[in-house]
């Protein structure tokens, strides 16, 4: 007796939503782990465990968490280590610029969302095709990673005086490497790898005078500066083109030459 022929089952997710978590659970768990070593920077630094947890809960954002425990570190007032943290933080909002009209959630889960637009986050969402792969690289590279992230920090806290000098485990490095990571594949174009350029230039060039936080808020006049040389040059190769302007040269030119 011939079967029936079974409809596909609706049950199996699509190629690109097991894409979106793949590439969601493999983020969250691997970045969230480095919240270890935040944990033992901030340990390291002279912060409590409540105040290192607390960052990790409300602030969130890894960059933003090293720079203030590694000002605290290095002595850096409250003020400069804050405001070096809030500037790095700063380029979350242009994220959320990106994304929201991409993922298109309701008005009342938008600001918890927020939360969680971080780099992570906007870099697998910005990479799936369709737009429920996107929710689904949203939510849980999201949520691994703030699950992990914070587990991870108290550990490190309790665990920093264990293992005793963070500095002899490299440990500090964790961070800067992480964010490095992140931003190694973004710098495709000359604007980009000038600005990263001028940005350690400037670091580095005003590191051994100003007080620690500093520099970062220095670093920050590499964008506009770089965009400013770069709009200059354009503007300029596009006027040396115009037709117009080659037009009143020869004018110029001829009625010299009468």
């Amino acid at each position: 007796m011939a079967t029936e022929a079974q409809p596909p089952s609706t049950a199996e997710p699509a190629p690109e939503d097991r894409a979106a978590l793949r590439d969601g659970l493999g983020v969250g768990v691997a970045v969230g782990l480095s919240g270890f070593a935040f944990g033992v920077t901030a340990a390291g630094a002279g912060l409590s465990a409540a105040q290192a947890c607390a960052m990790s809960l409300l602030i969130f954002t890894g960059a933003s968490q090293f720079a203030l425990a590694g000002a605290v570190a290095a002595g850096g007032g409250p003020f400069a280590a804050a405001a070096g943290a809030f500037f790095l933080g700063v380029r979350n909002a242009f994220y959320g610029l990106r994304l929201a009209p991409m993922l298109r959630l309701p008005r009342a889960l938008r600001p918890l969302a927020a939360q969680w637009v971080i780099d992570e986050t906007a870099v697998v969402t910005i990479a799936q095709s369709t737009r429920r792969g996107q929710r689904i690289g949203f939510v849980v590279t999201g949520l691994t990673l703030y699950v992990c992230w914070n587990v991870t920090t108290l550990v490190g806290v309790l665990g920093a005086e264990a293992i005793g000098d963070t500095a002899a485990w490299g440990l500090d490095a964790a961070g800067p490497a992480v964010f490095l990571a992140l931003v190694g594949p973004m710098l495709t174009g000359t604007v980009e790898r000038a600005t990263a350029l001028v940005a350690v230039a400037l670091v580095l060039g005003t590191l051994p005078a100003l007080p620690a936080g500093t520099p970062v808020l220095v670093a920050a006049l590499a964008a506009p500066l770089v965009l400013a040389l770069y709009g200059r040059r354009t503007r300029g190769r596009a006027q040396g083109d115009s037709p117009d302007r080659t037009d009143g040269a020869d004018a110029h030119e001829a009625e010299g030459a009468a």
